[in-house]
């Protein structure tokens, strides 16, 4: 055997000496597969994370069983093999895990020739619960914060109102009607301070996901509603029948007042002016769930748009004052705590909401 020769294979012992200390005093999963498509050598904690044995070492990495829900992995390596190019995938495993995939080609700068890739898997699983959880914080904040906005312009256009009334009165010197007013006034006030400290309650306990939820007399809170809009329904001759079979509902006293306000208030809104508004309240029980209803004869929605209403920021009628944000909010809150919410309109006939409350809420992670 030359001297050269000796020297050669020296060398080559020594690299894949070098390359199996590595791969066996790395915490990372990692994987090198040769130019024959061969799994030569891993990591330890790849037989951890990827269910590997040392049986398959010098098998084609086709026949390698694995846990990874990445169905197109051996056409990426073959593909890094014929591009050298470095490839990278975000890939889950079977036991709910998710791992950065680097698949870097293994050159031999000698021969200028890839002899296979190495295969690394940094494992991502908390930072991408962390973004997700961050992202439902944010979701949360912006129904909130919309719920919010939503919920105070009534009170705001009732203080209005009555600033104005007084005027008026003080002007005529009616000083019975003067103080009436000013009790509503002060009612009005304190019916906004109280939402407000609610809201900042309720809504840092849902940012901390630390809702205490307790059951909701939803009669006594549309009793607080109608009282609230009570001007608007008696000025405009709109009469309200209640059928309540039930009168408790397991919800965020918050959203619980948002969803009724909004569903109340719109029936309100887009109300037909030909002819005189009936609102129809009921609630009643169906299996796992307490069911509340809306009903109304207003203009009605038409079915291609029945959809749509429940979308950010939809606005089906320009000429009616509104942000769109009303159905979408209420939605997006009513679907949190497992509910959901149905719409059945005809175009000029009027509208009915359900919403569906779960009897039970399910305790999350």
């Amino acid at each position: 055997m030359s001297k050269q020769l000796k020297k050669d294979i020296g060398q080559l012992r020594k690299l894949d000496f070098d390359l199996a200390n590595y791969f066996s005093n790395t915490i990372i999963p990692q994987l090198f597969v040769d130019a024959d498509m061969v799994l030569r050598i891993f990591t330890p904690p790849a037989m951890a994370q990827f269910s590997l044995s040392y049986d398959d070492i010098g098998k084609n990495i086709k026949q390698v069983e694995d846990n990874i829900r990445y169905p197109t992995f051996v056409n990426n390596i073959q593909e890094v093999m014929t591009t050298s190019e470095i490839f990278e995938k975000e890939i889950q495993t079977t036991d709910g895990n998710w791992f950065q995939m680097n698949i870097i080609p293994y050159v031999d700068h000698e021969r200028n020739e890839i002899n296979g890739v190495i295969i690394t898997f940094v494992n991502i699983t908390v930072r991408l619960n962390s973004i997700k959880e961050l992202e439902k914080i944010n979701a949360k904040h912006n129904v909130l914060m919309f719920a919010l906005s939503h919920d105070m312009k009534q009170p705001i256009s009732t203080i209005k109102l009555l600033s104005s009334g007084l005027l008026e009165t003080y002007k005529r010197q009616d000083s019975e009607k003067f103080h009436t007013m000013i009790e509503r006034l002060q009612t009005a006030s304190k019916g906004l301070n109280t939402m407000l400290n609610e809201f900042t309650s309720e809504g840092e306990a849902n940012l901390q996901n630390n809702v205490e939820l307790k059951p909701q007399n939803i009669v006594k809170l549309c009793g607080t509603i109608l009282n609230a809009l009570r001007d608007e329904i008696v000025s405009k001759n709109i009469q309200v029948l209640k059928d309540f079979k039930t009168s408790e509902v397991i919800f965020p006293r918050n959203t619980l007042r948002s969803t009724i306000y909004n569903l109340i208030h719109n029936a309100i809104k887009y109300r037909n002016n030909n002819q005189n508004l009936v609102i129809k309240l009921k609630t009643y029980n169906i299996r796992d769930f307490v069911i509340f209803s809306v009903e109304d004869n207003g203009v009605g929605i038409a079915e291609e748009h029945q959809e749509m209403v429940f979308e950010k920021s939809a606005r089906i009628n320009n000429n009616i004052e509104g942000t769109g944000m009303g159905l979408y909010v209420i939605k997006k809150m009513i679907e949190s705590q497992g509910g959901k919410i149905e719409l059945k309109s005809t175009l000029g006939q009027g509208s009915k909401f359900k919403v569906f409350f779960k009897k039970e809420i399910e305790e999350t992670d």
